[in-house]
């Protein structure tokens, strides 16, 4: 690893990668709040902790990802606070794929929203096994399983299969929206996060 990276990887905090956290949480409920007045097949709810790890690099963005489940976990549904490990995986990713140059171009960066996405439904389908009885309480995918279970398959395949339809198309408009509104933020403001190890250029 070069020095560079090394720098971009960077694990050291400061006031604005702090003070980023709670403006990610936000940014993440209002993508929810969004997605669920316009009955989006999608959850939207992870835009702020990818934003975060872009800007901020990979421990900022998993911190987002968990404090964002916690809060809702503890203010409007228990069982999202086990989804926390998921959230913690997506800000890692981003921020990793950040420092790797990876969100310099669209191709980029729907690559890395199709790597996140099937890595969320890798990390979220034994949660969902375990506290949902397979499903993802969304309409489509949950569709997709009864589909898949009538038809014999397995419960595993079912519920990922299930995971990947939802989580999948999320994760692309995710990572494309946290990517545009990252390039229309000042060049100062973003400069502010890169002695912490962000995106050193988009």
């Amino acid at each position: 690893m070069n020095a560079e990276t090394k720098r971009k990887l960077s694990y050291k905090l400061s006031t604005a990668s702090i003070v980023l956290i709670p403006i990610a949480i936000g940014i993440n409920y209002l993508g929810k709040y969004i997605a669920g007045v316009l009955r989006l097949p999608l959850w939207l709810d992870s835009i702020g902790t990818v934003l975060s790890g872009m800007l901020a690099g990979p421990v900022i963005g998993a911190a987002s990802g968990i404090i964002n489940n916690v809060i809702y976990g503890v203010t409007a549904d228990p069982i999202s606070t086990v989804y926390a490990v998921t959230s913690a995986v997506i800000g890692l990713l981003a921020g990793f794929f950040a420092a790797k140059g990876w969100f310099k171009d669209i191709k980029t960066v729907l690559l890395a929203g199709l790597i996140i996405g099937v890595v969320a439904a890798t990390v979220s389908t034994p949660l969902n096994i375990l506290f949902w009885g397979g499903q993802t309480g969304n309409v489509w995918g949950d569709a997709l399983y009864a589909l898949l279970i009538s038809n014999g398959q397995p419960q595993w395949l079912a519920s990922f299969l299930d995971s990947i339809v939802v989580d999948v198309p999320d994760k692309l408009v995710t990572v494309l929206i946290s990517y545009f509104i990252f390039k229309g933020l000042p060049k100062k403001l973003t400069n502010t996060f890169l002695k912490d190890g962000a995106i050193e250029e988009l």
